[in-house]
């Protein structure tokens, strides 16, 4: 089994990457839908969250409101310290925990976790290789934009990240995500079978 930390930076394109890594056979945890599972309503995070944001972040129907969370807390690096010290360590059980289970279930699984804040605050997860997913910033805040975020609140969510020139040096594959997708596909197929000869010529975990 090989364990693939995949990050990048707001607005890089990570899901394209990780939906090509999943067509070609990879094991796919996405810690932002971990996220999301574990901030249901009157579930333990949910909680702590409505305690220290307020009500005023839930939609009519309690679950959180993401936008609105984000647009309270992305300007403020302590809120954003907070947030994450609430939702990540139910985040790491789970991925345990599902890591667990896919390795029990195919001891040569590929697996990927795309973690947006894999360098930021993960890095004691253990990962055999770092692929960072790039893009230029007039990229970023294209795409941004084109989900109908304002460019300045797409500069700051961009600017609460560690830049990315920084995430590359602890990069073990980069894949530039500025060209069509055809060039995305490919540069993330050739990356899926250095894994795969990697694998078969190394340790296996």
């Amino acid at each position: 089994m090989i364990i693939v930390g995949l990050t990048g930076s707001v607005g890089t394109g990570k899901s394209t990457v990780t939906n090509f890594f999943k067509e070609m056979g990879a094991y796919i945890i996405d810690w932002d839908e971990l996220a999301r599972k574990v901030t249901r309503p009157h579930l333990k995070a949910w909680k702590e969250i409505v305690e220290y944001f307020g009500k005023g972040i839930l939609n009519d129907d309690l679950t959180i409101n993401r936008q609105k969370l984000a647009d309270m807390v992305f300007s403020d690096k302590e809120k954003v310290e907070k947030l994450n010290q609430i939702v990540h360590p139910d985040v790491f059980k789970d991925d345990e925990r599902i890591t667990n289970k896919i390795k029990s279930l195919d001891p040569d699984a590929l697996i990927i976790k795309d973690i947006p804040l894999l360098l930021e605050v993960a890095r004691h997860i253990f990962v055999d290789k770092v692929v960072v997913v790039s893009a230029s910033e007039q990229t970023q805040l294209r795409r941004l934009e084109e989900k109908g975020m304002s460019r300045k609140d797409a500069q700051n969510r961009i600017k609460s990240q560690l830049p990315l020139k920084e995430k590359i040096k602890s990069a073990d594959f980069v894949i530039n995500n500025d060209g069509p997708p055809e060039e995305t596909k490919r540069q993330v197929e050739e990356i899926y079978s250095l894994l795969r000869k990697g694998e078969k010529h190394g340790k296996k975990r």
